[in-house]
C-alpha cells in the first residue's frame, strides 16, 4: 500500500519532477507534488511524495529528513490525514443590522 510523505522547507525553486527524481533514490515513487499558491502560482515551500510501499517510505524518511537541499535542511515525515476545517469568513459585510 502506498504511503504519503510530507516534505517541508523545500527551496521555492523545487519542481514536481525534481522532487520525484530525488525520492526515486529511496524506492518507487507513485507521485510527487510541490504545493503552490493558487493565486500567485509560487511554491509554498512544501510538498507531498507518495511512495509505493511502507518500506520505501521509511527508507526515504531516513535518507532525506534533515538533508540539505541548497541552503535549506528539508523535513520529511509521514503525512497526517487532512482534517476538516471550518469555512473561512470572507470579504462580505455579513449581517450588520439595519441603521
Amino acid at each position: 500500500m502506498a504511503k504519503r510523505l510530507y516534505v517541508g522547507n523545500l527551496p521555492y525553486s523545487t519542481t514536481d519532477e525534481e522532487l520525484k527524481s530525488m525520492f526515486a533514490a529511496a524506492g518507487s515513487v507513485e507521485s510527487a507534488n510541490v504545493i503552490s499558491d493558487k493565486f500567485s502560482g509560487r511554491s509554498k515551500g512544501f510538498g507531498f511524495v507518495e511512495m509505493s510501499s511502507d518500506a520505501d517510505a521509511q527508507k526515504a524518511i531516513e535518507m532525506f529528513n534533515g538533508q540539505k537541499i541548497g541552503d535549506r535542511a528539508i523535513v520529511v515525515n509521514e503525512a497526517r490525514p487532512m482534517t476538516e476545517r471550518a469555512p473561512r469568513g470572507g470579504g462580505g459585510y455579513g449581517d450588520r443590522g439595519s441603521y
